[in-house]
């Protein structure tokens, strides 16, 4: 996810556009699909830590802990929703019904969220000259923007040899220079293609092999690690190399530090993905339901973010001690989980996953296709 909510920035996904995303189907003819439940719940998880790692920030300046918290998370979770957004993006063939799929699931909510956002922040920063404009990513939207070219050129990935060092040589390429990034914010979707490719490249054994029991017992050493290695980084490391934003340059070091960088942290971030997913439940819990509704939790909470900087939530000394900590970490879990909910989802389902079926003609009947290419 981004670095904060800042024009052009951020835990989600999909946060799996299409709610077919991360459904199966059952043998036997005429049988409904069924949701994964591991996948509803990996989304849901890293959802949260989205949410949390948006309220940490106003704290960061204050305790050398949470910032160690804040470079962890934000080492993985974005990543980790890019890996699962390729991975049910392997069906995609852009044909005319995948096509209007991606207009009605990423575009349109990009264009009502992005509008939505410059208006409301207009208002809530005082910023009366912001312009609304969809080319300049605001906010949680650069997601939706990314994902619609990731998705869209899914086929020439699919259609390389050797798409992942590729896409990594691409992503290097892109920290060395600073005039990219304006449009779209194109240099952040350069730098997080790698994940987004490596999740095209992945097959449910992969999953299967990282949700192994010695692989949750030495998840827990890892993560132990790289706290620990947070901690003593803060002072010595700028965490803004995980946004993937910015150029080497931009960020104060030399050109040739970028592609380095890239590659060291596409090293770091996959392993922390690999020890989130293997603590990720497989079975049916109370938050499965809301997986579906991860699309929902990430656009909406950005108006809460923006809220507490207007309204000065932060302003109290008490919430920049440790028990003020905890609150806002309890506080921004439950935020986002009730914006999960299906009563979120059908109220507002208008401008996040909208029906627009008439504005498209009706596509020609496509051959049947096997469960493990769906979208």
């Amino acid at each position: 996810m981004p670095d904060s909510l800042t024009p052009a920035a951020t835990p989600a996904g999909h946060l799996s556009v299409d709610d077919a995303a991360t459904r199966r189907t059952t043998t036997g003819p005429g049988r409904p699909k069924q949701r994964d439940a591991f996948f509803d719940n990996a989304k849901y998880l890293a959802i949260v830590l989205v949410a949390m790692g948006h309220a940490w920030e106003p704290l960061r300046s204050g305790s050398r802990s949470v910032t160690a918290l804040y470079t962890v998370v934000y080492a993985f979770h974005m990543p980790a929703f890019i890996v699962i957004s390729g991975y049910f993006s392997r069906g995609f063939d852009a044909s005319p019904r995948k096509i209007m799929r991606l207009v009605t699931g990423v575009v349109v909510p990009y264009v009502v969220f992005e509008t939505a956002y410059s208006l409301y922040t207009r208002w809530a920063e005082h910023v009366p000259d912001r312009q609304v404009s969809l080319l300049d990513p605001l906010y949680l939207t650069w997601f939706l923007a990314a994902l619609f070219i990731w998705r869209l050129t899914t086929p020439l990935w699919q259609s390389l040899r050797w798409p992942l060092p590729f896409a990594l040589g691409i992503a290097m390429l892109a920290t060395l220079s600073p005039s990219i990034g304006g449009d779209l914010d194109l240099r952040r979707t350069l730098q997080f293609l790698p994940y987004f490719i490596l999740g095209l490249c992945l097959r449910p054994e992969h999953f299967r092999l990282v949700r192994r029991r010695e692989v949750r017992v030495l998840a827990v050493p890892v993560f132990a690690c790289a706290l620990a290695a947070a901690y003593w980084a803060v002072p010595r490391f700028d965490y803004a190399w995980f946004f993937h934003r910015d150029s080497a340059v931009e960020l104060g070091a030399p050109a040739w530090y970028g592609p380095m960088m890239t590659l060291a942290v596409f090293g770091f971030s996959l392993t922390l993905v690999a020890c989130f997913l293997a603590w990720v439940p497989g079975r049916h819990t109370w938050f499965t339901v809301l997986g579906a509704g991860t699309l929902y939790g990430y656009l909406l909470h950005g108006f809460v973010a923006v809220s507490a900087n207007r309204w000065h939530w932060y302003g109290p000394a008490w919430i920049h001690g440790p028990l003020g900590e905890i609150t806002v970490t309890l506080v921004a879990a439950a935020v986002v989980t009730a914006l999960c909910t299906p009563p979120v989802r059908r109220a507002l389902r208008f401008a996040v996953e909208p029906r627009l079926d008439r504005a498209f003609r009706r596509p020609p009947a496509e051959p049947a296709r096997a469960a493990s290419a769906e979208p």
